[in-house]
C-alpha cells in the first residue's frame, strides 16, 4: 500500500555519499542510489526528496512488532503468556528494557538491532533513526546556500522541516533522558566526542528556538502553497506552522513541568515562566484552527474513532481532521497482523498477548454529569454513582473506550453452539473472558483503537475489511487540554489564559468535555488550583487514554513512583441475574463489587529517567549516566 505522503524526487530521498559515511551502521544503501551533493541541493525537487527521507525515520509505535506496548503508566497491563515486551519490564522496575541488548524479541519501538528508512516497520527505532535524523536534518540546514534555483517559498518549506525534524527529535530524547548535547551542526566524524549533558532547560531552549523558527517559516497547509500544489491533496503529512507551534508549546510545558524544572535548577514545582511560553504557543495554534485559517479541528464525537482507525475504506490512513503529527504507515495491513487483535481475548480472537485496562485507570473515568467517582466500591449521591450499577451514567466516553461485563462482542453468527456463551463479555469474577494469561486480568477490554467486530467470527479484522489501526503522536484535544495546564499554571488560577487567545484554562476543557457530550467542570474544582489540576489531570487522562501519553506524564508531575499510581488493580464482581441479551449492559446489577490489586510497582527517585546506554555514557567524561543508574 502506498504511504499518505508522495515523495517529490524518489532518486534524492536516499542521502549523500559523505552522509552514509559516518552513518553507514544505521542505513545499507544501493551504490546506484547515492547522489552527488551538487544534484542533491541544486533546486527545489531534489532537495525536498533529499529532506524527504527524514519523514521515513518516524517510527510507528503502535505498528512496529506483531503485538506492540507504548502504555506505560499505571493505565495497562498485560496478559501473562509473553514477557519480552518492555512494559513488562518496567513493572519491575527494570528500565533498561528499552534497549536493544535487553531485548532478545527486537520487539520495542525505541530501539532495535535494524535502523532503516525503508518501508519496512521492522526497522524503525525512535533511538536509532533519531539521531540520524539529526545528522540528517544538520546536513541539509549546512548546504542551504546551495539551493540557488528555488524561489524563497520553497527554500523556507525546506528549512522548515529541516529545523522541525532536528527540534523533534531532541525533544523526544529529551523527555525520555533529561538534558542531552544539543547536536546543531554535522559533527565531524574524525573528531573525539567532547560535548556535554546540557541542563533540560537549555536544551529546551534550544528546541524553542529550531520549533519557533520552524513555524515561521512553514504555511498552516502545505495544498495552499505553490509548491504543495505539485502534490496537492496528499500533504497531510507534511511538517507545517500546526506541528511546529505544538511541539514548540509541548517542548515549554515539559521544560516547565516539576520533573524537568527541578533538574533544571528550579524547585520541585512548575515553571511559570515556562507555561506562559507554552501557552502562547498553544494558543496561537488554537486561534489559527478556531479561525478556519489551519485545517485542524475536533472530529464530531460520533466520528471519535477515526483519530485511530479506519475500516473499509481502502487502509486510508486513521487521523481525520483532528491529527496533528504522525509518521507515515509501512504497509496498512501490517496493524491487522497484531495491533487489531491485542485487546480482544483469546477465546473469541487470536494471539496469545493481550493489552488491558486497569481497573484502577478505568476509575478514572467519571459520570456523564461531569463528576469523577470518589471510590468505586460506595455509593455517592453527589455524582449518581452507584456500585450496584457501575457500568449506569458514565462519561459517554467510557462507553467507547472500554468493554464491560455483558457488552456483546460477536454481532454475526457463532458456528460452534458451544461457544455461543462467548457472544457477550463473560467478565465479572469467574467470567470466560477472565484468563491471566490469554484474555482480561482486570475485568475490563480496551476497543477504543478496533471495532467490536475485531474478532475471529465476524472477522473485522481480516483483509477484506482494510482495517488500519494507526496512532497519531499529537492530536488536536492534546493541544487544548496543554494548554489548559500550561495557562493555569502560569497565571495560577483557572481562569488563567494566553495573551493571545479568548479561552481560559477551564475552557478549553470544556471544549474537550463538550464534544464528548460530558459536564462542564464543577465549580467545586476552580477555587484552588491544586484541586483544579486534579481534575485537569483526570480529564487528561480519560481523553487521551492509552494513546502513549501516560508514562511521561507520571514522571513529568513526580507522580510515578507515588502510591496510588505505582498500583494495578482488577475489578470484582458477581453478577446479581444471569445476563439477559435483551437488556442493556449498563443497567445489569452487580454484587461484591471489590477491586484486587494484581502488582505493586516499587520504583524510586531513580525511575524519573530512563538509562542512557553504557557505551555511550563510556565514551567520555561529559557525557555522565542518569542519577541511579
Amino acid at each position: 500500500m502506498k504511504k499518505r505522503i508522495k515523495l517529490f524526487c524518489v532518486a534524492a530521498v536516499c542521502s549523500l555519499t559523505f552522509g552514509v559515511t559516518s552513518c553507514s551502521h544505521f542505513l545499507d544503501r544501493d551504490p546506484q542510489s547515492l547522489v552527488s551533493e551538487k544534484d542533491a541541493f541544486k533546486n527545489f525537487i531534489n532537495f525536498q526528496g533529499f529532506t524527504e527521507e527524514l519523514y521515513h525515520t518516524i517510527p510507528d509505535f503502535s505498528n512496529g512488532y506483531w503485538t506492540n506496548s507504548w502504555n506505560w503508566g499505571e493505565d495497562e497491563i498485560q496478559s501473562t503468556a509473553q514477557n519480552f515486551h518492555f512494559g513488562v519490564k518496567i513493572e519491575n522496575g527494570d528500565f533498561w528494557g528499552w534497549q536493544r541488548n535487553f531485548d532478545g524479541w527486537q520487539a520495542g519501538w525505541m530501539d532495535r538491532n535494524n535502523n532503516s528508512t525503508n518501508d519496512d516497520r521492522f526497522t524503525k527505532s525512535l533511538w536509532g533513526l533519531g539521531w540520524y535524523g539529526i545528522r540528517k536534518a544538520n546536513l541539509g540546514l549546512a548546504n542551504l546556500d546551495k539551493l540557488t534555483d528555488a524561489t524563497q517559498e520553497e527554500k523556507d518549506l525546506i528549512k522548515g522541516q529541516l529545523l522541525f525534524f532536528r527540534g523533534w527529535y531532541h525533544f523526544m530524547f529529551m523527555q525520555y533522558f533529561g538534558g542531552l548535547p544539543y547536536i546543531d551542526k554535522v559533527l565531524p566524524g574524525d573528531e573525539k566526542l567532547t560535548l556535554p549533558r546540557l541542563k533540560y532547560s537549555e536544551c529546551a531552549d534550544k528546541a524553542a528556538a529550531d520549533f519557533r523558527e520552524a513555524a515561521n517559516l512553514l504555511p498552516t497547509d502545505w495544498d495552499n502553497t505553490t509548491a504543495g500544489k505539485r502534490t496537492l491533496g496528499k500533504n497531510q503529512l507534511r511538517i507545517n506552522k500546526i506541528m511546529a507551534l505544538g511541539y514548540l508549546g509541548k517542548n515549554y510545558l515539559w521544560a516547565g513541568s516539576p520533573l524537568m524544572n527541578s533538574v533544571s535548577g528550579g524547585g520541585t514545582s512548575y515553571n511559570a515562566d515556562y507555561c506562559k511560553k507554552a501557552a502562547e504557543a498553544f494558543g496561537e495554534l488554537l486561534k489559527l484552527c478556531e479561525s478556519g485559517e489551519a485545517p485542524h479541528k475536533l472530529v464530531p464525537f460520533a466520528q471519535f474513532y477515526t483519530n485511530f482507525y479506519t475500516t473499509g475504506q481502502n487502509w486510508q490512513i486513521p487521523g481525520a481532521t483532528e491529527a496533528i503529527f504522525r509518521g507515515p504507515y509501512y504497509g496498512a495491513n501490517s496493524s491487522n497482523w497484531g495491533t487489531s487483535k491485542q485487546y480482544s481475548p483469546l477465546i473469541i480472537s487470536e494471539g496469545d498477548v493481550k493489552f488491558l485496562p486497569t481497573s484502577n485507570y478505568v476509575n478514572y473515568y467519571g459520570m456523564a454529569n461531569g463528576l469523577p467517582i470518589k471510590d468505586i466500591t460506595k455509593a455517592d449521591p453527589e455524582s449518581g454513582y452507584n456500585p450496584e450499577y457501575p457500568w449506569r451514567g458514565r462519561d459517554p466516553r467510557f462507553y467507547n473506550d472500554i468493554v464491560f461485563d455483558g457488552v456483546r462482542m460477536v454481532a454475526g453468527s457463532i458456528p460452534n453452539a458451544s461457544e455461543a456463551n462467548n457472544r457477550y463479555a463473560n467478565l465479572h469474577t469467574g467470567g470466560s473472558y477472565r484468563d491471566i494469561a490469554t484474555g482480561s486480568r482486570t475485568g475490563y477490554l480496551l476497543f477504543k483503537f478496533v471495532p467490536r467486530t475485531a474478532n475471529k467470527y465476524d472477522q473485522g479484522y481480516g483483509y477484506d475489511k482494510s482495517l488500519h489501526v494507526h496512532l497519531p503522536y499529537m492530536r488536536l484535544a492534546d493541544i487544548y487540554l496543554m494548554y489548559a495546564e500550561a495557562a493555569a499554571q502560569g497565571y495560577g488560577s483557572s481562569a488563567g489564559k494566553s495573551t493571545n487567545y479568548s479561552k481560559t484554562s477551564v475552557d478549553a476543557i470544556n471544549v474537550i468535555r463538550e464534544r464528548a457530550g460530558v459536564g462542564r467542570v464543577d465549580a467545586q474544582f476552580l477555587g484552588s488550583l491544586d484541586k483544579y489540576m486534579e481534575e485537569l489531570r483526570r480529564e487528561r487522562a480519560v481523553e487521551l487514554s492509552f494513546e502513549g501519553h501516560r508514562f511521561n506524564d507520571l514522571r513529568r508531575w513526580l507522580l510515578i513512583a507515588k502510591s496510588p499510581y505505582t498500583l494495578k488493580k482488577s475489578i470484582e464482581f458477581d453478577r446479581a441475574t444471569p445476563l439477559d441479551p435483551a437488556k442493556d449492559p449498563k443497567d445489569n446489577r452487580v454484587l461484591n463489587l471489590r477491586e484486587s490489586v494484581i502488582l505493586e510497582r516499587r520504583f524510586t527517585e531513580k525511575h524519573n529517567w530512563l538509562p542512557l546506554k553504557v557505551n555511550d555514557v563510556n565514551l567520555y567524561l561529559e557525557f555522565p549516566q542518569n542519577p541511579g543508574w
